[in-house]
């Protein structure tokens, strides 16, 4: 249990970085729906981070898993482990932003973006930068420093948001009221290219500071070693790949999906709006996996890492569960957020909190292929998910729009989880407790339905049924398995 409660206080560390960042950030959306001009605006970022998200999978190729892999091995130096990932980050990310900008116009028309080459060319520094950027991070988890690790992760942060006040608030105030300082930079037509603008600026700000750990041990590399880290790696490269594309394909495809291309990326917009107020979960479950990859290896060799295995399991379900309950109950507080024009995808909310849900449950269900040497069963079962995934895309999206899209999600992600269950009990059989989690998701379940039910004449006591219905889970949670005595940092205050 100690264990265990050792990961849960590096995930909520992890999880100031990634939950509140990313909440920080995803502030940003309200600020794009009233400044862009339309939702196809918006359409255009979503379409090119979805890009950006598959090309980030490809250029790290499995480097990180491979890193903590060969670095938890005692017959190799951590050191060099880390200077060979690093170098060959280095090396591949500097190809990648060679070639693409030797044939950036190309590129650019076969993205639809002719007439805008240089959003394409910032996004491809932008991801190069995060590619190489991942290896110093990851030596940060390998080292335990979650604190350096998120105060990193919010200069980044900051960087971005600041940077986007400036160019989408401050700059059109000051265009409107004393031009004569920005008019030698500042295009007040050029909205969509700002968000990319203030990225690049935050990707370069977080590299700037990344580079005393790039450069704090002795260099060292050994090629027969990168060799055999590609060897284990790049099945994973592959499995990140699908895994990638199971969840941007949505985002990448929409666009052609539609008779009315003008129509496609508006409602891409939408969808990409009302996708990200389900981010939470998708923020929890990062959260979680940056102290559970570490975690999992590290505790390969122990006794009784089974059974510590699938409590962790049993952990992470029941606290997804109740994000997905609590951003259901309160979604007409939540919607506030965005702007009005947006609602109408906020039908997709709790279809896409359980496809992360499933997600989650996949990622952790990884370790059996994982600790087995066995990865190229994570490309089959991913490949699956995306075949179901990009045919439920196909049927469903011209006749029912955004929900086809999320049910796309939903089936591809909830069959990848059961397939790598199956498997698992075959390779690398687990004691997880299924009757309790088919108790927490039937409570799930039965207070969601209440919710929609009851539902009264009066605003006040609608919010009271809510909290109500909340803390039945809560309660039932502490009482069955989650004493408060046992949480990180509040335990402390609380008797057996």
């Amino acid at each position: 249990m100690s264990a265990i409660k050792g990961l849960f206080k590096d995930t909520a560390i992890y999880g100031i970085s990634s939950i509140v960042g990313r909440f920080l950030n995803w502030c940003l959306v309200p600020l794009y729906t009233y400044v862009l001009s339309s939702s196809a605006d918006y359409g255009i970022v979503t379409n090119l981070y979805a890009w950006t998200a598959l090309m980030m999978v490809i250029l790290t190729y499995g480097m990180e898993t491979g890193m903590f892999r060969f670095m938890s091995d005692e017959r190799h130096d951590a050191n060099t482990v880390y200077k060979t990932a690093l170098t060959s980050l280095f090396a591949t990310s500097f190809v990648f932003v060679a070639v693409c900008m030797l044939f950036i116009h190309p590129i650019a028309q076969g993205l639809g973006y002719e007439h805008f080459p240089e959003f394409v060319g910032m996004m491809v520094l932008i991801t190069a930068m995060d590619a190489f950027d991942c290896i110093p991070f990851a030596y940060l988890r390998y080292k335990k420093r979650p604190v350096t690790f998120a105060i990193i992760k919010f200069v980044m942060i900051f960087a971005n948001i600041g940077m986007n006040l400036f160019f989408l608030l401050l700059c059109p105030y000051l265009w409107k009221t004393a031009p004569h300082l920005i008019d030698w930079f500042y295009r007040p037509d050029y909205q969509v290219g700002y968000i990319f603008i203030a990225n690049l600026i935050s990707t370069i700000t977080v590299t700037v500071v990344l580079l005393p750990y790039v450069f704090q041990e002795k260099y060292a590399f050994d090629w027969n070693l990168l060799k055999r880290m590609l060897h284990y790696s790049l099945p994973l490269l592959m499995l990140g790949i699908v895994g990638i594309m199971n969840q941007t394909i949505d985002k990448i495809l929409f666009p052609y999906l539609y008779e009315s291309k003008e129509l496609a990326v508006s409602q891409l917009g939408i969808y990409g709006a009302c996708f990200k107020v389900a981010m939470v979960m998708m923020m929890f479950s990062q959260a979680f996996r940056y102290a559970y990859e570490p975690f999992v290896f590290d505790k390969s060799r122990a006794v009784g890492k089974e059974q510590m295995y699938a409590d962790t399991m049993k952990y992470y379900v029941i606290t997804s569960l109740l994000i997905c309950l609590g951003m259901i109950l309160f979604i007409d507080v939540i919607k506030l957020l965005i702007h009005e024009s947006y609602w109408s995808g906020l039908i997709i909310v709790p279809i896409v909190l359980f496809s992360y849900l499933f997600q989650g449950i996949y990622s952790n269900l990884s370790i059996w292929y994982k600790l087995t040497d066995k990865t190229y069963y994570g490309f089959i079962i991913s490949s699956i998910g995306l075949i179901i995934n990009v045919l439920l895309l196909w049927f469903l999206v011209p006749r029912y729009g955004l929900i086809g899209a999320g049910f796309a999600s939903f089936g591809a992600f909830f069959t990848m989880m059961l397939i790598s269950y199956l498997l698992g009990c075959k390779y690398m059989p687990l004691p997880y407790d299924l009757r309790k989690f088919g108790m927490y998701l039937a409570l799930t379940l039965v207070l969601m339905a209440i919710n929609h039910c009851l539902v009264t004449p009066w605003v006040w006591l609608n919010y009271l049924i809510k909290i109500g219905l909340l803390l039945v889970y809560v309660v039932y949670m502490i009482r069955q398995d989650l004493p408060l005595y046992s949480l990180p940092f509040i335990g402390k205050y609380f008797s057996k």
